[in-house]
């Protein structure tokens, strides 16, 4: 399945937030989203989500999803959210709970993510007992789990240390290089987009347009933090940025 954006535009009362966003997310790459501070990101994530309707233009889901796809847009979000007094199996299940799976095929699919993500040996454990990283490692076998058409991501690593992020990144890149899957990427990590993104989309600061789509050919099994087209890019996509972040950031002091 992919998304496709028309003439996305967005106000809250007076303040125009996103302005004509027209933008294709295509099935089987990873798009991520990177902009100044308050440009929209993570709403114009929401209206890919059905969270929220656009004030104008409309979002439209193309094709179909994948056989035995349970919940065609599914989030991951920074803060993981786990249930506490569930187990990590527990956690995994509760998304298959309201679709009628009989438990032996239920438990071959979290049996599946599990192994995927490498959490096989922390089944029955809590989430208390786990990580930062692991614990977004099981907000990503639940979110597979239900077997999506579209990830979507906001700022998922961005609550962990710099060494797991490069972890959890190895983990997504192997996880889309086994089976290539559809997801759009918010982030303020220009070396995540990089490392991950197979089109950067750079916002500019509110009301938030499309300023450049970066398109990186790079295979991402074989990008890394020192790779020199990686770096490359970082450093284009700051210089394409770096006016704009200075200037949101001096009107959200002032705001």
């Amino acid at each position: 399945m992919e998304l496709r954006l028309e003439a996305v535009g967005h106000h809250y009362g007076d303040n125009e937030v996103l302005r004509d966003i027209n933008l294709h997310i295509p099935a089987g790459k990873i798009v991520c989203i990177v902009g100044p501070s308050g440009c929209g990101k993570s709403t114009l994530l929401r209206f890919m989500g059905g969270l929220e309707q656009p004030t104008t233009g409309q979002v439209l889901q193309l094709g179909e999803a994948p056989p035995g796809c349970l919940n065609p847009l599914t989030y991951i979000f920074q803060d993981f959210a786990l249930l506490p007094w569930r187990t990590v199996h527990g956690n995994i299940s509760l998304v298959l709970e309201d679709h009628g799976i009989p438990a032996a095929d239920a438990n071959r699919i979290i049996d599946d993510v599990l192994a995927r993500t490498k959490l096989s040996d922390f089944a029955t454990a809590l989430p208390k007992q786990l990580s930062g990283g692991m614990k977004q490692r099981v907000a990503i076998a639940r979110a597979l789990a239900v077997n999506p058409a579209v990830l979507l991501m906001d700022e998922p690593l961005s609550a962990l240390d710099s060494q797991t992020r490069e972890l959890l990144m190895d983990d997504l890149v192997t996880l889309w290089t086994r089976n290539p899957f559809t997801a759009v990427y918010v982030t303020h990590n220009l070396a995540e987009a990089v490392r991950l993104g197979h089109n950067i989309v750079v916002l500019s600061r509110r009301p938030g347009c499309i300023h450049e789509i970066v398109q990186l050919d790079t295979p991402l099994d074989q990008r890394h933090s020192t790779h020199p087209e990686c770096e490359k890019q970082q450093q284009y996509l700051w210089q394409l940025m770096r006016d704009e972040a200075r200037a949101a950031d001096a009107e959200l002091l002032n705001a």
